[in-house]
């Protein structure tokens, strides 16, 4: 599919001449959104029940009520791949100018996901294929990567896809806040979705409050203390944002967070409005449409603020076109970076709610037996040979190791099973 000519000033033109000169200038942004989640999740009233824990600890403590399962032939590429098939669909594969994986589940510590992905999905050799790495905020350095390189070259396009598989361990304080997923995003000049402001704020400090060292599958985190620095970075990186683009709290229509569970979504919005609201009381409105999926999925690291974009615009009642939505992205260790786009007239065509809205009531839920058996599946550490049994529903698999290379196959059953089949029965076969 061709780019779509300029018919008429973009928010970027329209706002920044003074700094663009050039009238040539397109609006820069995201053209398309799809995610893929594995096919079966945790109940967490069954988690509850099983910790001796009350679930209001989780459904309104934390704004968690399921908690999605990563099947052992699934990884982060799978995920990714799946998420990107959609979006590949109608373009023309030649206009594709680079995949960017934004993951903290790296598979390998030289070669890049990324390659793989571009091998699954079958795409040209003259598309580049990087892998990037912040924790969770990496997705948002390449998607502006990939903005910066489509205002250079309008008539390319770039995936980024953000990856990952939270896990903090069994019995550990973090188990209620695990999950999986895959947002997949295409940038592109003249955006279907938000044409995305030139200006963002950022804030990066040296700290220890979330860290997965290489020796360890799990991650290790002070709880208290990352709340405490994701706050910090939010204030930090809005007042610079404020003070590139001259923006208030008030141009901002609605709001998306990182979400790592989904009530720090309501801490951080209350925390944004008391510094910068001049006194006004938060609105809760402006967020909860964006936390729908988090709620249904989990933390999924990088995937998790592009989660909660999909879900306000798929989930929002209102139209939001011509709206300014405000981004804030966290990444522990720490980089947080706010940043800004307007929601473009006819977005909701472009949408793949249906799709999404199935995927995620096809899913079947877990005992905690079944749980804890797919938890703790472990590929080799040795490369020995090894091959996985079939349980992903997808296209794309894990098949298994051979001579410590990953084998990845794309002859998946493909089809969102039903819901009467046993994800319970497969683990055990």
């Amino acid at each position: 599919m061709a780019i779509r000519p300029t018919s008429q000033n973009s928010p970027l033109e329209t706002e920044n001449q003074g700094n663009h000169p050039s009238s040539a200038i397109p609006s820069v942004g995201i053209d398309g959104l799809s995610f893929y989640v594995p096919g079966q999740y945790l109940p967490l009233e069954e988690l509850a029940k099983a910790r001796d824990v009350d679930v209001g600890k989780f459904h309104t403590g934390l704004g968690q009520e399921k908690m999605a399962v990563l099947s052992p032939d699934e990884d982060i590429i799978t995920l990714a791949a799946e998420a990107a098939r959609p979006l590949l669909t109608d373009i023309d594969l030649s206009s594709l100018d680079a995949v960017i994986l934004a993951t903290e589940s790296g598979v390998d510590q030289s070669k890049a996901g990324a390659i793989y992905i571009h091998g699954l999905l079958d795409l040209p050799s003259s598309c580049k294929a990087f892998e990037v790495k912040q924790a969770c905020c990496s997705s948002t350095a390449a998607l502006q990567m990939a903005l910066a390189t489509v205002t250079l070259k309008p008539t390319k396009r770039i995936l980024v896809i953000a990856s990952d598989v939270a896990r903090y361990g069994i019995l550990s304080a973090g188990e209620p806040t695990q999950g999986a997923g895959a947002v997949a995003i295409m940038v592109s000049a003249n955006p279907r979705l938000i044409a995305m402001d030139p200006e963002d704020g950022s804030y990066t400090r040296d700290v220890m409050d979330f860290w997965r060292p290489n020796y360890r599958d799990e991650a290790l985190v002070d709880g208290k203390y990352s709340i405490k620095i994701y706050l910090e970075a939010l204030e930090n990186a809005f007042q610079s944002y404020q003070n590139e683009s001259g923006r208030s709290i008030d141009d901002l229509y609605r709001f998306c967070y990182h979400l790592p569970f989904t009530r720090m979504g309501e801490k951080a919005h209350s925390f944004l409005h008391k510094k910068f609201g001049a006194g006004k009381p938060e609105t809760f409105k402006q967020i909860e449409d964006s936390g729908i999926y988090n709620r249904q999925i989990g933390n999924c690291y990088t995937a998790a603020l592009y989660l909660a974009i999909t879900s306000l615009l798929e989930n929002e009642a209102e139209d939001l076109s011509g709206k300014r939505i405000g981004l804030f992205s966290y990444g522990s260790g720490c980089m947080g970076t706010f940043f800004s786009g307007k929601v473009q007239a006819g977005y909701r065509d472009h949408l793949l709610t249906h799709q999404h809205q199935a995927l995620l009531a096809s899913r079947e839920p877990l005992s905690i037996e079944s749980y804890e058996r797919m938890y703790q599946h472990a590929l080799p550490i040795d490369g020995e040979e090894f091959q996985n049994p079939q349980h992903a529903r997808g296209k794309f698999r894990l098949a298994g190791i051979e001579a410590h290379r990953r084998i990845y196959t794309a002859d998946g059953p493909d089809h969102i099973p039903s819901i009467t089949a046993s994800a319970a029965e497969l683990v055990e076969a």
